[in-house]
């Protein structure tokens, strides 16, 4: 049995553990309202947006924007991952980072190349670990409020790798928060749109709040009415959902991560609770034993003499 003074030691240093795990948890409290608002906000502009563009998909313009053409022999795909910039978080990056690493792996088994564009500290230094993805970008340190011109340049990078043909596929990594004690770790595909729209129906079927209610056309023969052309129209639309969609993706990431944050720091707060009730019923018992012993080493010594 370790002696008082090491269990006190274990005893104190546990109380220190709590009391950072208790401030963490109130902070992560009091900032998750302020990231669910900005959250709530922006959710209709997306979910809006992406309506008209899976409605756009489906039209048979005589202007083929590059978004709007589905590649047939893919070769190598992108991903735009977000991710945290904080840990602390329980196992919302992990469950993220899997469920990323399963989708690498199956194309990848398919000869496909796998490029990534991180956002978040957690998402580089992972993907900066992998073997076979090449980390073509990145952007860390967003902060509590996070501004659309911070994702600006990892996104226009994905796509200009897109429009360049130097990857086939986009797909949109992040964890979508659902409520405060489920985050769902959700890979969305951001081009082709063709892709997009049929993603979308099928989402739909399953029941997923951000499809719900968006009915898609059929492939017909009518097309919308561009002014001044479509080019410019599509060009200045395609590209502001590409970049809503990233954003609302950052807010979703940073709402998912105070409500993990939260869960996690008060598990660990009760977890440090029993320890110590553990080690303070180990400390009596030690002391008790030590008391006996002195008593018996009394009781010993005045009868030998």
């Amino acid at each position: 049995m370790a002696s008082g003074r090491e269990i006190k030691t274990k005893i104190k240093s546990t109380q220190n553990m709590r009391k950072v795990t208790c401030a963490l948890e109130m902070v992560s409290a009091s900032k998750i309202r302020k990231a669910q608002d900005m959250m709530k906000a922006s959710r209709p502009y997306a979910r809006h947006m992406r309506k008209v563009i899976a409605h756009i998909a489906q039209a048979n313009s005589e202007f083929k924007h590059p978004f709007l053409a589905a590649r047939e022999n893919v070769t190598r795909v992108g991903f735009i991952v977000v991710a945290t910039d904080r840990g602390l978080c329980g196992g919302l990056n992990a469950a993220l980072f899997r469920h990323i690493l399963s989708q690498v792996a199956r194309w990848q088994n398919q000869n496909v190349h796998v490029d990534v564009a991180a956002i978040g500290q957690k998402a580089v230094q992972f993907f900066r670990r992998i073997k076979d993805t090449h980390l073509i970008g990145s952007i860390t340190h967003l902060g509590e409020k996070p501004r659309l011109e911070q994702v600006l340049g990892v996104t226009r990078l994905m796509l200009d790798t897109y429009r360049s043909q130097g990857v086939d596929r986009v797909f949109l990594a992040y964890n979508d928060f659902v409520n405060t004690m489920t985050q769902k770790a959700t890979i969305d595909a951001l081009l082709p749109l063709p892709l997009v729209a049929t993603e979308m129906k099928t989402q739909e079927k399953l029941g997923a709040p951000h499809a719900k209610g968006i009915e898609l056309a059929h492939k017909h023969h009518w097309d919308y009415l561009y002014e001044p052309n479509a080019e410019i129209v599509l060009e200045h639309v395609l590209g502001r959902y590409i970049e809503s969609v990233v954003y609302q993706s950052v807010l979703e990431n940073l709402a998912s991560e105070h409500a993990a944050r939260m869960v996690a720091m008060k598990s660990a707060s009760d977890n440090a609770n029993k320890v110590i009730d553990t080690l303070t019923l180990v400390y009596n018992k030690a002391r008790q034993a030590a008391i006996t012993q002195e008593i018996s080493e009394i009781v010993g010594g005045a009868a030998a003499v």
